[in-house]
């Protein structure tokens, strides 16, 4: 009963500070959250307690496995199997065969596969969240093509959009991941967790927009989803994903390599000046979110830590930091960081979905900049919501 309770309190905290910063509070229709928060509740325990759906999630992580088998092939004809000498391991394993499933998703998109399958979840999405199919549409691109990538599949019509459907568009890239950067993820997290994540984090996205940026829909446009790449041949598509994996691989490299030096310079900067790390600092702003999501008191600091670490600079390094710590934190513990850290929730998202709507159409990117805090913000509570289920459902 407890928990119960305990997850009732994130709830209402969760929808408290969406409703401090929502558009139009009198247009929120009550119906289609509830709704959607029955769903969600049902998904996470079907993922993460039902015999089905933990053999789902095990068939899932085997076909990464594999994918991830023949990407290393790939990666030590190149390097010369210098990750089994224990060499720039991360790189190779973790980040190289990013280009190997680019290569895969550009295929599936070039025959047409990926427009099919977007057009028919997001069709039915459409009907139970009470938005329109541009925004279900693109809950599940975002997921499949990345927070930049994506928006290309909506290029002829971003400058016709309001701005509080940009908002949505925006913040729902924001608050989901690529599907080319899952199996790196896996070899971080629990496969469970991180199955997990990318299902409730689509709900969760409705149900915190629902509460910030209430609108009805008068019309929807056309989306040409397979003409993404029209007028390309088939070894110019495969071309070009590759070298977007790659792209995305060295940025996830230069990003880390960036963000560790920096944290750990202003760690011991604040050790001196302080007495404590800027994470330690950091745990303690972040310790009231991690003990609402159901985190236990004596763990929540160390997880707000890590919380706020993929906030201020990326998942990759938080995961990084949660695997020296998995062995102190409870499985309860565990699993609800690790669902609250798959999205692209942090600061340099905001000027990755910026950038990439701009070189679309740059008003509508200039839009986008100016409400990205907001942007920030609100795919936060999309990840404290989802860590929320998580936890209520690993209670049981």
């Amino acid at each position: 009963m407890s928990h119960i309770l305990h997850f009732l309190l994130a709830l209402v905290v969760v929808a408290v500070l969406a409703l401090l910063v929502s558009h139009d509070r009198k247009s929120i229709r009550i119906r289609y959250i509830v709704q959607l928060l029955v769903i969600e509740v049902l998904l996470a325990w079907f993922f993460l307690n039902s015999e089905a759906g933990l053999g789902f999630v095990k068939g899932f992580a085997g076909l990464f496995d594999h994918l991830l088998k023949y990407a290393a092939e790939g990666t030590n004809f190149v390097f010369g199997n210098m990750n089994e000498k224990g060499l720039a391991f991360f790189f190779l394993n973790v980040l190289c065969p990013i280009v190997f499933i680019s290569a895969l998703i550009g295929i599936l998109q070039h025959f047409r596969i990926l427009p099919w399958v977007i057009r028919g979840i997001g069709t039915v999405l459409s009907k139970i969240n009470g938005m329109g199919k541009l925004e279900s549409f693109n809950a599940v691109s975002s997921l499949i093509l990345g927070q930049s990538e994506n928006f290309i599949a909506y290029k002829d019509i971003l400058g016709k959009m309001s701005q509080r459907r940009m908002y949505t568009m925006a913040a729902t890239a924001m608050s989901t991941v690529s599907m080319s950067i899952v199996g790196a993820y896996m070899t971080m997290l629990q496969p469970k967790y991180v199955v997990a994540a990318l299902v409730l984090n689509m709900f969760s996205t409705f149900i915190v927009l629902s509460l910030i940026n209430p609108y009805r829909v008068d019309s929807e446009e056309d989306l040409q989803l397979q003409d993404l790449h029209k007028g390309q041949s088939f070894f110019e598509m495969l071309g070009e994903y590759i070298l977007a994996g790659f792209r995305v691989a060295i940025i996830v490299a230069a990003m880390l390599i960036g963000f560790i030096a920096l944290i750990s310079g202003l760690n011991a900067l604040f050790d001196v000046i302080f007495g404590i790390s800027f994470q330690g600092v950091l745990g303690y702003v972040f310790y009231p979110f991690a003990w609402v999501m159901g985190v236990p008191s004596n763990e929540a600091l160390q997880v707000g830590s890590i919380m706020a670490t993929k906030l201020v600079s990326n998942e990759f390094v938080a995961m990084m930091d949660l695997q020296k710590i998995a062995g102190q934190l409870s499985p309860h513990a565990e699993g609800i960081l690790s669902v609250f850290l798959v999205s692209f929730a942090n600061f340099s998202s905001i000027g990755i979905v910026a950038g990439a709507i701009k070189g679309l159409n740059e008003e509508q990117g200039n839009v986008v900049s100016r409400f990205g805090l907001k942007l920030l913000y609100g795919s936060t509570l999309v990840s404290v919501l989802s860590a929320a289920i998580a936890g209520l459902v690993l209670a049981f």
